[in-house]
């Protein structure tokens, strides 16, 4: 359930869902934006590609690999379903084992244990895999600053926040990084990942297609009814009317 938050308490996000974006329009939540990357860093360069295409993520990582750079293949899917033809994690391990056989290539998922998740990690983390084929259980929270490539299948099945958070995966030291989003589809919606690496961007972006949710619930994403105003549209005047507040 939602509850009110203290004026001392501080929420920090990267990339924040479209509910919270339409917090801040409504006035409920008060914004800091710090624009600057942390010293040292690379913006991502992101490319969205077809699948026919992936000869050039497949390059990519191999230059990695031959620097001593490692990478993250992400999938929607763990195994393989009957109802999509979507990717899967481990039909990608066996691909990336054949295209790569001279590099280990490891895979992490949600239903794995808590005790080989983290073994997983650990051996990413120090350079005995080269490859980890994953679902989105990387999205937030690692910190392996020698991988340099991230590559996305089926990346139309994500929201634009997954996505950025995926692709802050590399780009986390000094290294040039590199994100391929691979879909035959909604490539119009992926070029925003294409044109900037501004969390906040996105999220503004994510809110105008996906809309606001129920900013008194719990549903983070959806349009929200009201009788005359619209948040989008009246965004100028939600933000004179929350100054005007302010004053009073």
């Amino acid at each position: 359930k939602e509850k009110a938050v203290s004026p001392d308490v501080l929420m920090m996000s990267a990339t924040p869902m479209p509910r919270t974006y339409a917090l801040t329009l409504y006035g409920d939540t008060d914004v800091s934006s710090i624009k600057s990357m942390p010293k040292g860093r690379i913006p991502v360069e992101t490319k969205v590609i077809k699948p026919s295409e992936l000869k050039q993520a497949l390059e990519t990582i191999y230059e990695a690999l031959k620097s001593r750079h490692q990478a993250y293949v992400i999938s929607p899917m763990i195994e393989e379903n009957d109802e999509t033809d979507y990717t899967n994690v481990y039909d990608l391990k066996d691909k990336f084992e054949l295209a790569f056989k001279n590099y280990k290539v490891g895979i992490l998922h949600g239903k794995m244990t808590p005790d080989e998740k983290d073994k997983v990690m650990v051996d990413f983390k120090e350079g005995k895999i080269n490859i980890l084929i994953s679902t989105t259980v990387i999205e937030v929270g690692v910190d392996v600053k020698n991988a340099s490539v991230m590559v996305i299948f089926d990346a139309d099945r994500f929201g634009l926040s997954t996505l950025h958070q995926l692709r802050g995966r590399v780009g986390r030291g000094s290294i040039k990084s590199y994100c391929f989003l691979i879909c035959d589809k909604d490539k119009e919606r992926l070029n925003i990942m294409v044109e900037t690496n501004d969390g906040y961007k996105i999220s503004e972006e994510d809110f105008k297609l996906r809309g606001e949710g129920d900013l008194f619930g719990n549903r983070q994403s959806s349009m929200l009814s009201f009788k005359l105003s619209d948040v989008r549209r009246d965004y100028d005047l939600i933000v004179k009317v929350k100054n005007d507040v302010d004053n009073i």
